[in-house]
């Protein structure tokens, strides 16, 4: 690799990883079009391969962090993550199937539908803890499913559709469910790089410079979030226009595939 690709891909991990540290979530999913358009990954299928192995071992260095503040309930944090791997394996078998070109269109759906979310004021009050009963594991389940799916498919970490997913059917805070949803995030990303890797779509160094990326970004990302707490719904803003900018972007460059 040239110096230019070790400094792009490193740059690109640091921008995912700044983006995690800074407001707690939504920067996994730049991982792929960075590693497309930014780093030159010619393979879509390879992008998302090795960006969902760097973004699971940021995820489990952000989760120590977490865990050190006491923010992770482990044993709902262990039950979604054990379910939603079975949704990532089959939702990422399912995306290998599908023509690169078509699934980076699907893609940038998505990154709509989550830049808009994110536009979203996040309201922490009225939550109510739930009842450990067999309804509260059911709904646990099903939404662990679900979203494991969902980022097996795309190759995301899917700390977006975590989070709300777990204070749904636990009711537990905001911050404890950022906290616990990183155990499920390293592991579905965990998950679909490895059956990536069965079949040869994983670069190995690429991912390593893009790890150590997301962790110095990560480190400074959490520094500022500590010094611009107030600040963090206008920054939350400001990262869902530039997801709805890749995401415009990214479909434009693939539309004409679906054919």
């Amino acid at each position: 690799m040239t110096a230019n690709s070790i400094i792009a891909a490193v740059g690109s991990g640091g921008v995912v990883g700044f983006t995690l540290g800074l407001i707690g979530g939504g920067g996994s999913i730049l991982a792929t079009p960075l590693l497309l358009y930014v780093v030159g990954v010619a393979n879509p299928h390879v992008a998302i391969g090795t960006g969902a192995l760097a973004v699971s071992v940021n995820a489990y260095a952000n989760l120590l962090n977490h865990a050190r503040k006491g923010h992770v309930w482990w044993r709902c944090a262990i039950v979604f993550a054990l379910i939603g791997t079975v949704g990532a394996m089959l939702g990422s078998s399912l995306g290998l199937l599908v023509d690169g070109k078509n699934l980076l269109f699907l893609f940038g759906l998505v990154m709509v539908v989550v830049g808009f979310l994110m536009l979203r004021p996040r309201r922490d009050a009225g939550t109510r803890l739930r009842p450990v009963d067999l309804r509260m594991c059911l709904v646990t389940a099903a939404a662990a499913f679900v979203a494991g799916a969902a980022s097996g498919f795309f190759g995301i970490g899917g700390g977006f559709l975590i989070v709300p997913a777990l204070i749904f059917a636990t009711g537990m805070p905001t911050i404890s469910a950022v906290g616990s949803s990183l155990l499920a995030v390293g592991t579905f990303g965990l998950a679909t790089a490895i059956n990536y890797a069965t079949v040869g779509q994983v670069e190995w160094v690429l991912a390593a410079e893009f790890i150590l990326g997301g962790i110095l970004g990560g480190a400074f990302g959490m520094l500022l979030a500590t010094r611009l707490s107030k600040s963090k719904s206008a920054l939350n803003r400001i990262f869902a226009v530039l997801v709805l900018a890749v995401a415009v972007y990214v479909i434009f460059r693939n539309v004409p595939q679906l054919t």
